[in-house]
């Protein structure tokens, strides 16, 4: 769960967000919608603790995250960015593994446990065959899936994604979408993703977070047609 508390957030002098207050339960896939440069990745990188709010109070799983120390955040949230991974011989094993690096021991030594949670990541994607396979040699929706895994083997109860679909072809991007759904339902994530995606995000989504800076508008995807349709000035 993710909680903000009346949180203001800036860019430089520019205020993106004020007086933003929603909590993002377990179970929801959302969609951080927004112009282009209103704010989506600065509010991701906040919640992440890689980035400074201003005022206000966010919560992971009801601790304010200012409590927090790094490895207790790294145990509640895991954060896909949009960075291409294209190492030359990094096997996606390797790339999922770095996923434990909060659990294993002080010198990052891999116990059967965290390779036994290494495979069923990769699984839960649909990556098994890719394991030994470099990520240099993959297309880009087979490496996004690999990033969603890493995040799994986390094994945090939210994950931040940003534009996890840029770059992909439409139906790589209803697979992600669709992957990303299913594990907000089936194992009870708190799933925040920032998009440019409309259609995906509409049909795909449980709740629509909108900066309308510097509001943000949290409702149910279902309920946020007219504010969609004015922010991205869309005729009917």
């Amino acid at each position: 769960m993710i909680r903000f508390e009346n949180i203001k957030l800036g860019y430089g002098s520019r205020t993106l967000l004020e007086g933003a207050s929603a909590t993002f339960e377990r179970g929801t896939l959302t969609a951080l919608l927004g112009r282009n440069g209103a704010g989506k990745s600065t509010l991701l990188r906040a919640i992440a603790a890689l980035g400074k709010v201003e005022s206000g109070v966010v919560r992971l799983c009801e601790d304010d995250i200012k409590t927090l120390d790094a490895e207790q955040i790294a145990r509640r949230i895991s954060f896909v960015t949009t960075d291409k991974v294209r190492i030359p011989n990094l096997m996606c094993r390797d790339v999922v593994a770095l996923g434990r690096a909060p659990y294993t021991n002080w010198i990052g030594r891999m116990q059967e446990i965290d390779r036994e949670i290494v495979t069923e990541a990769l699984a839960a994607v649909g990556m098994s065959d890719f394991a030994c396979k470099t990520m240099d040699s993959m297309s880009d929706g087979e490496c996004q899936r690999v990033m969603i895994a890493r995040a799994l083997a986390q094994q945090t109860p939210i994950i931040l994604l940003d534009e996890p679909t840029a770059f992909l072809d439409l139906p790589t991007r209803h697979e992600v979408c669709s992957l990303l759904r299913r594990l907000a339902h089936e194992e009870g994530k708190t799933i925040l993703f920032s998009t440019h995606d409309l259609d995906i995000a509409i049909s795909q989504c449980d709740m629509a977070a909108i900066i309308d800076s510097p509001r943000l508008i949290y409702r149910p995807m279902a309920e946020v047609g007219e504010d969609v349709e004015r922010i991205f000035g869309i005729s009917k």
